[in-house]
């Protein structure tokens, strides 16, 4: 007989492939990390023997879910009284001055917790978008890989940053923005630390300036470049709001998804969260570039931000995926309550670099 490392049987497995195949009574087979049969379940016990088994008759089997965006930290920020009914620049005003308290302790729970809650919903794969480094504290993203990595998670941990405070224009305070030079410093430090391109790996660092409101636009053209020479995802917040948009057209004279064109932030290794307000000439854009959405419904609805225009995205060649979004803006890290039929499913990924 063959040797396997596990055999995963189900009355029914879901391949997520283009028909939308239902298999009934299949077991999938592993060896070495990599699913190497679908076979029915008697077909597989002739031809393997397994050191683990799991599932059964009544079982369910489906890839695990992909979560493209989320704030572990936020999870220790939930259901706070004054945030439950603020729309995003006045949310972001009032958290951002009691983010400023980070503590390593904070990062540790807020990932446990974050973590587990995606686990336990079915996820296996996350990106996080963190980006407050109170005081110059580099350390804190750090504190959370290594405790995700604890935790079993694939994960696709970001080197957000903020550069530009309120003095300048920006919405965050001082105490938790930094200089171009030392976030991209950071970032190659990261890289460097952490980062593995193999496929199957479990940890790949992402490039991620918080928003067009928190960053100068020299971050933005540096960071893009640097990503692009280490061959990583970019990844930021986009077109979440209408004050975003009114935001952009003041102080750049254009929308969101054309001064991220100006700064050189499209295509396929880009991954925007939110994408809410788009003009039909965006979609297009996004389109032809093939740049990545990801699309979170929980969180825009409890900001009241929107819809995003995804059934508009997907036709015009955008790849659009599916986020929590941070749980002070969701109230959980399920991905149950935000996640799209197997159809839509079977088109989500991350982007090409990840």
């Amino acid at each position: 007989m063959k040797e396997a490392d596990l055999i995963v049987e189900g009355g029914f497995v879901l391949p997520m492939n283009k028909k939308d195949s239902v298999l009934k009574d299949t077991s999938v087979v592993v060896k070495d990390g990599v699913i190497v049969d679908l076979l029915p379940v008697q077909k597989a016990n002739a031809i393997y023997s397994a050191k683990e088994r799991a599932g059964g008759s009544d079982y369910l089997v489906m890839p695990g879910f992909i979560n493209t965006h989320h704030h572990f930290y936020q999870t220790m920020t939930r259901v706070l009284k004054k945030v439950t009914d603020a729309k995003l620049f006045d949310w972001l005003l009032y958290l951002y001055d009691i983010w400023a308290n980070l503590t390593p302790e904070w990062v540790e729970i807020s990932t446990k917790i974050a973590v587990g809650e995606l686990l336990l919903s079915g996820c296996t794969t996350t990106l996080d978008h963190y980006y407050v480094y109170p005081d110059n504290k580099n350390n804190f993203l750090d504190i959370e890989i290594e405790t995700a990595n604890q935790c079993g998670i694939r994960f696709h941990p970001t080197r957000g940053a903020m550069s530009l405070d309120r003095d300048k224009g920006g919405l965050p305070p001082r105490r938790v923005v930094q200089e171009e030079a030392e976030i991209l410093k950071d970032l190659e430090r990261l890289i460097q630390k952490y980062h593995d391109p193999k496929d199957f790996s479990m940890i790949r660092i992402v490039n991620a300036p918080c928003s067009p409101f928190s960053v100068t636009k020299e971050l933005l053209k540096e960071s893009i470049n640097f990503a692009r020479k280490k061959k990583i995802t970019s990844h930021t917040h986009l077109a979440e709001t209408l004050d975003e948009e009114n935001f952009c057209v003041e102080k750049f004279g254009k929308t969101p998804v054309r001064y991220m064109e100006e700064v050189g932030w499209l295509g396929d290794d880009v991954l925007f969260a939110h994408c809410v307000h788009l003009s039909d000439d965006d979609i297009k854009l996004l389109g032809k570039t093939k740049s990545c959405v990801s699309h979170c419904p929980t969180s825009n609805l409890r900001l009241g931000s929107g819809i995003a225009p995804i059934r508009k995205l997907i036709d015009a060649g955008a790849t659009v995926s599916i986020g929590v979004d941070g749980s002070a803006s969701n109230d959980s890290s399920c991905l149950l309550y935000t996640s799209p039929s197997p159809r839509d499913l079977s088109t989500s990924r991350m982007p090409s670099s990840a």
